[in-house]
């Protein structure tokens, strides 16, 4: 499994307890949806910032 898969499950289950958190709070469900998109975009950014390859340099000259 990828570094990527394990950091993104990781980060599902956080965002499931925070929505859980936010349901068991009373908050709008508006803004549970509105939060949890923008804490999955932000998961994303960061997992594939994080899991990332440098690239290898080539050194080819003309």
């Amino acid at each position: 499994m990828s570094t990527f898969v394990i950091y993104a499950i990781g980060y599902l289950i956080l965002l499931a307890g925070l929505v859980y958190g936010a349901v068991l709070l009373g908050v709008q469900t508006q803004w549970i949806v509105v939060g949890a998109l923008v804490m999955l975009g932000l998961g994303i950014a960061l997992g594939v910032g994080k899991t990332r390859t440098k690239d290898v340099p080539t050194d080819h000259q003309p």
